[in-house]
């Protein structure tokens, strides 16, 4: 049995931090669910700690895991303490290598994007991320100053869905836009021209898309409002001041999805 003490544990609990990720190109996925997507073929997965109970608890992840070769190891609750950022801990720990892709290759064939940009809770980046996999998108961008989709928060808020789809990283959003080419760039944006309601908003859904989310603090930079094709609002019929981010871009998803489905069926790409 393994304690926090354990090189290999203690090598595992540097995946804790950002700087730790990149360099050693792995992440931590901690729990049940997002530890069963990970080994069921969405990652390369070099192991999984887990404690006595979460062994007998996970029986079928940890079953899954073994029959794909990857060693399951037994460690201290203490040490699985360590490798976790929750309140209460499942016990349950893989060790992967990070999932991002080039731009280009998460783009290719594309229909539907989500773009991220300066969105720093993870939290609300995870259940975009989501929301995203749901609708159907091809591919999701965290681009400029966003948090990493790798981080701790946004693995557990994504419920498996990092697993699901391409996810790609880009600082520089001149080279986002430029990726972005072929697709109507539409803006998320409180105070945008274009209703999502409107009848005319029904011929630019229809066709190759990428939404463009902000943070909630500052939404989007005006740089980025300005290069959109349109910037729409998500109208609000009650008192509700606002949307929160994850809330607005679910039902701005759907709104694509809705206009493509009957061009592409369920996944909207035009890859197999």
């Amino acid at each position: 049995m393994l304690t926090e003490r354990t090189p290999r544990v203690a090598a595992a609990r540097k995946l804790l931090r950002r700087a730790g990720r990149d360099k050693a190109g792995r992440f931590l996925v901690e729990g049940a669910q997002a530890v069963r997507e990970a080994v069921s073929g969405g990652a390369r997965v070099h192991e999984v700690f887990a404690t006595g109970t979460a062994l007998s608890r996970n029986a079928d992840v940890v079953s899954f895991a073994e029959g794909r070769g990857i060693p399951v190891t037994l460690v201290t609750d203490a040490a699985a303490e360590g490798l976790s950022e929750t309140v209460t801990p499942q016990g349950l720990v893989a060790v992967c290598d990070l999932v991002d892709v080039p731009l280009d290759t998460a783009l290719q064939d594309a229909r539907l994007v989500a773009v991220l940009v300066n969105v720093s809770e993870p939290g609300n980046a995870g259940t975009v991320l989501r929301a995203a996999d749901a609708a159907g998108a091809a591919a999701v961008v965290f681009g400029g100053d966003s948090v990493d989709p790798h981080n701790g928060k946004a693995v557990r808020a994504s419920t498996g869905s990092l697993f699901h789809l391409p996810v790609a990283r880009e600082r520089d959003l001149t080279v986002v836009r430029k990726a972005l080419a072929g697709l109507t760039l539409l803006a998320a944006d409180g105070h945008g021209e274009l209703d999502l309601h409107a009848p005319e908003a029904a011929e630019v859904l229809a066709g190759p898309t990428a939404w463009i989310f902000g943070g909630e603090a500052h939404g989007l930079p005006a740089t980025v409002l300005e290069a959109a094709d349109h910037r729409v609002r998500v109208p609000l019929y009650g008192r509700a001041e606002s949307l929160n981010l994850a809330t607005a871009a679910a039902i701005c998803l759907y709104a694509s999805a809705a206009a493509l489905r009957p061009i592409q069926g369920s996944r909207i790409t035009d890859r197999a």
